[in-house]
């Protein structure tokens, strides 16, 4: 789920938050990786559960029409269950591993603040897609499937409530939600009829050493924070250190670490996400300062022999 890329955006996240809280606890840093990086996963399955409600309110929205003695709008479409009887909803609904793990992790979130659950329902049987879907009688799997898709890419995902509602819940995840809304968006994507109970419950990390690259790259950033601050200036007489944006001056100091440190990852790879990461995060020059000095530290280190890179690396 989360790749290298995501990994050392929050390393970053993890430095910056501790230069704005000015607390040198490397094991309070350390802590709040791991919690950042697991609440991703809270994050994920929360936007999932999210699906579950609409679908409970959609059945509740269903059951008090059927007792109005007046006509409603629901009463123009051919089936007016037929976004109950939604055969994607149904799977994620009915998985057993999906609902468990709601369960375990008390995920009570949109049942404490269901108002948000019903803004989001309105818009969505507002939208266009919602009532196309409503009026066409073709039943397949790919119509069910492709209607979810579109709801979520162009209902949910972007609901600015949503936004609001994450941001003052928790710190990390207002940077985060973008990250699992394009996840879930390919998850829905690549999902089949007949997926196993297992397929809505990926890894968060492909394996133990994306766990211990993210502990040490933040680790080495921080225990090296000053001879990485030497090599900075040293590569930017013209700059006062107040002249340089934070961020770049902190994704600076991991990308060094980075080429000094880890040698399975090839140091165009480092540059190139350090690079990324800054076009997302930092200013609009930032990537191309950031790519300079870089690229002249590690045209110096290879000829001083300092970089030594082994093995194909990872991304």
């Amino acid at each position: 789920m989360l790749t290298r890329r995501h990994i050392r955006v929050k390393v970053m996240q993890c430095i910056y938050a501790l230069i704005q809280s000015k607390d040198d606890s490397l094991e309070k840093q350390e802590k709040f990786l791991k919690y950042s990086i697991d609440s991703m996963y809270t994050l994920y399955l929360l936007m999932f559960s999210l699906l579950t409600e609409l679908h409970q309110l959609a059945e509740k929205h269903v059951n008090h029409a059927t007792k109005k003695y007046m006509a409603s709008e629901d009463d123009n479409f051919p089936q007016r269950d037929k976004f109950l009887k939604n055969k994607l909803l149904q799977q994620i609904v009915s998985n057993e591993s999906l609902q468990k793990e709601f369960s375990k992790r008390k995920l009570q979130n949109w049942y404490l603040n269901d108002e948000y659950v019903k803004l989001i329902f309105k818009d969505m049987i507002a939208s266009d897609i919602y009532k196309n879907y409503m009026l066409s009688s073709t039943n397949s799997y790919q119509k069910d499937k492709d209607v979810i898709i579109s709801l979520y890419k162009e209902v949910i995902a972007p609901n600015e409530k949503i936004y609001e509602y994450f941001e003052d819940d928790r710190l990390t995840w207002i940077d985060d939600i973008p990250i699992v809304n394009t996840f879930i968006f390919k998850q829905l994507k690549k999902v089949k009829e007949d997926a196993p109970d297992g397929f809505f419950l990926p890894r968060l990390l492909k394996d133990e050493e994306d766990m211990v690259f993210a502990k040490e790259l933040l680790t080495k950033t921080l225990l090296k924070n000053t001879e990485w601050e030497k090599e900075i200036e040293g590569k930017t007489p013209n700059w006062d250190k107040d002249r340089i944006a934070e961020i770049d001056y902190i994704l600076l100091k991991m990308g060094i670490c980075e080429l000094l440190n880890f040698s399975s990852i090839p140091e165009k790879v480092t540059i190139n996400e350090y690079l990324e990461i800054a076009k997302e995060y930092s200013t609009p020059k930032s990537s191309i300062f950031i790519n300079g000095i870089l690229d002249k530290l590690v045209k110096e280190y290879k000829a001083e022999g300092k970089l030594q890179k082994i093995g194909r690396g990872l991304l």
